[in-house]
């Protein structure tokens, strides 16, 4: 997170100022936590251009939740299929998911490619009559974004955006539903933003226990149980951040374009040494996997690398190799730092 959002916190973390109690302690009815999650709110309108058709959602529940939420309430009992675009790790653990609910369908899977792209618009098979097409915008682990929106016609579009959420700017209106866990670029673990357009909250089946209902959870405005106070005044520190230190959403997307361009210049430059996992079509600016080319080298490289003070730079167990995580609060120094240790790595070791 953003050094000034957590160096407020700190301030806070005794004391609010004028009210006399912890952030910590307040209550979830009180009128400062009324006026922190109505400014985070105000600021992501602000941040993402969201309309007022769209309702904005403090969840709990991380991704795991969304992954059975959406088709628990937009899948079951329809009769119809929801189309999943697989492009790596949490594309194929979401469908894994919505099959409990009903039909879900592959309408495009990169395993082929070992989950090194985005599907091109008409790789897509979509079902044209799909109660909503769900699709991953930047896949973590293999290191792989979409560049921009998938086409999904009159169907609703449904995205899991949990690691790259305001690192760029968005056409909110080209989604039906787009969530995002905090702990990647708006916050910290335990809340989830959830976007939803308005037609969509009120197709809520009734039925539906308390804490899985979009519109009763919309409609209490996130504080049908006591909400991730703490979280959700994070996530109002960073959006401010966003909006007054970084300037908004085009400058954010600026600087992270730059840094991630540092990385993969190396890796382009390094004449084999480093090999990027993504397609450069498709290459992430939050997460940069990469391997080298002599797997003996990574141990060392991991090891050299902490001892300068770069750290988190192995691979998820499932994959292997390099990920270097470049998320909005990742000072540019800090990439170019890495990236002067992989430059002297690879000319030290090849």
């Amino acid at each position: 997170m953003p050094i000034a959002a957590l160096e407020e916190a700190q301030r806070d973390l005794l004391t609010l100022p004028g009210v006399g109690s912890s952030i910590l302690e307040i209550s979830h009815r009180s009128k400062t936590f009324t006026e922190i999650i109505e400014q985070a709110e105000a600021n992501l309108r602000t941040l993402l251009a969201i309309p007022e058709s769209y309702r904005i959602l403090f969840l709990q529940g991380g991704a795991q939740m969304q992954f059975a939420m959406i088709p628990l309430t937009f899948l079951r009992g329809t009769g119809k299929v929801a189309d999943y675009v697989l492009a790596g790790t949490w594309g194929k653990t979401a469908i894994k998911e919505a099959k409990t609910q009903g039909e879900a369908r592959v309408a495009w899977d990169g395993e082929s490619t070992n989950y090194s792209r985005m599907p091109a618009q008409e790789e897509l098979q979509l079902s044209g009559n799909a109660v909503y097409v769900y699709v991953t915008s930047n896949e973590t682990i293999q290191g792989i974004q979409f560049p921009s929106e998938p086409d999904t016609g009159d169907v609703p579009m449904v995205c899991d955006s949990s690691s790259d959420f305001l690192c760029r700017p968005v056409p909110i209106e080209r989604y039906g539903i787009l969530y995002a866990c905090a702990q990647k670029n708006a916050g910290p673990a335990g809340v989830t933003i959830v976007i939803m357009r308005e037609d969509l909250l009120e197709r809520t089946p009734a039925d539906l226990p308390t804490m899985l209902n979009y519109k009763v959870l919309g409609d209490g405005k996130s504080l049908v149980n006591t909400p991730p106070v703490f979280s959700i005044y994070m996530v109002k520190l960073v959006t401010d951040w966003l909006l007054g230190e970084i300037g908004g959403l085009d400058k954010m997307h600026e600087i992270n374009r730059g840094k991630a361009k540092m990385l993969y210049d190396v890796i382009d430059r390094s004449e084999g040494f480093y090999d990027g996992h993504a397609d450069p079509a498709s290459r992430s600016i939050m997460n940069v996997a990469f391997r080298l080319a002599d797997p003996a080298l990574t141990e060392p490289f991991l090891k050299q690398a902490e001892q300068q003070g770069l750290t988190a730079l192995k691979g998820h167990r499932s994959v292997g190799g390099c990920r270097a995580s470049i998320y909005n609060a990742m000072p540019v120094e800090g990439v170019e730092k890495l990236r002067d240790f992989m430059l002297e790595f690879c000319e030290k070791n090849r």
